[in-house]
């Protein structure tokens, strides 16, 4: 009764959030469309951002703004989300809220790689960031070096993953992003069964657990086709959790010589029984599944539960790629067929 109640009026907001998600109908509406303008102007008229973007003129965008403003109607739910919450659901918020930071974080590096070529404003998630994170978002963002961003971070839990890195020779800005990915991933790991308790560490453990897993075979596969990677340099990508592959499992696909034996123990493992199309190449296109199935069907059953606050934001950022994907697609002058093909791609 406890969970029924602290997460039915939360429940309740997300099913009318996630009702306001543009759909495939709307999807090939934007396909037809021959401007990012008139996208902008379209997306105003529909329920999800229609308060959000009521004060914005897409006569005057640049080039730039349309995907930070669709970033940014993330954040601004999120927000929405987060004053409805209880302390309870806020714990997971604030654990989800840092590959938000993350994603800073790698916008910063693209940066100082590009060693100035490219401009960096993050003033529009000032606000949102002053909220709910200990970032100084003008101080990482001016930073012109990696020595100068990683000073940035002291203080913070991301300090010492790149701090570390730097140790490295040469690091490159995979390594720096893979860095902060794993740290993150192993973080969620390490402090659900404190944070969490009954039906919502389960939840939790089960996304989470697939995800994982699922990204592992991934780069294991990814490591061997198009990298050749020895097995020591391999495991140092994956991230340090056994779901429901085992340690012997992981170090037989890392071991494996080449693509076909990694294909033959891949036959063997959970995921094959769960998936009997899986296959190495499909490997991306099934994660995404798994986790949106996983997502949906939990939900639904558990609607009272840390999963309905998950599954909300997947299907929210996943709504923000599609846009994204789209005002690329209109850019550049591609038809409406290939544009919805891009968008069902993503």
């Amino acid at each position: 009764m406890g969970s029924l109640l602290s997460y039915s009026g939360l429940s309740t907001k997300i099913r009318a959030m996630q009702s306001k998600l543009i759909g495939e109908k709307q999807y090939q509406e934007i396909a037809q469309m021959d401007s990012v303008v008139q996208i902008v102007a379209y997306l105003k008229k529909q329920p999800g951002f229609a308060k959000l973007w009521a004060d914005l003129d897409e006569n005057s965008l640049h080039r730039g703004d349309v995907e930070k403003l669709l970033v940014h109607t993330i954040h601004q739910n999120f927000t929405k989300l987060y004053r409805f919450a209880n302390p309870r659901q806020r714990t997971f918020m604030a654990l989800y809220f840092k590959r938000y930071e993350i994603s800073v974080l790698k916008d910063c590096l693209r940066k100082v790689f590009d060693q100035g070529k490219a401009e960096l404003d993050l003033s529009l998630f000032q606000e949102f960031f002053d909220r709910h994170s200990k970032l100084d978002l003008e101080k990482i963002s001016s930073s012109s070096t990696i020595e100068e961003l990683v000073n940035h971070l002291q203080g913070s839990e991301y300090y010492e993953p790149l701090r570390k890195l730097g140790n490295d020779c040469q690091p490159r800005i995979f390594d720096y992003g893979m860095a902060l990915d794993q740290y993150y991933f192993a973080n969620i790991w390490s402090v659900k069964e404190k944070l969490f308790q009954k039906r919502d560490l389960e939840e939790i453990t089960r996304a989470y657990g697939n995800k994982f897993d699922m990204l592992n075979l991934q780069w294991i596969y990814r490591s061997k086709k198009y990298y050749h990677m020895a097995p020591a340099d391999t495991y140092a990508l994956l991230i340090p959790v056994h779901y429901r592959l085992s340690k012997k499992e992981i170090s037989a696909l890392v071991e494996a010589v080449d693509e076909e034996e990694f294909r033959r123990i891949l036959d063997t493992t959970y995921y094959k029984k769960r998936f009997p199309e899986l296959s190495p190449e499909k490997l991306e296109e099934l994660y995404n599944l798994n986790l949106k199935t996983i997502l949906e069907t939990e939900s639904r059953k558990y609607p009272h539960s840390v999963i309905m606050i998950y599954s909300y934001f997947y299907h929210k950022e996943h709504e923000v790629n599609r846009l994204t994907t789209a005002v690329e697609c209109v850019r550049y002058g591609l038809a409406p067929a290939q544009i919805l093909e891009y968008i069902h791609k993503t």
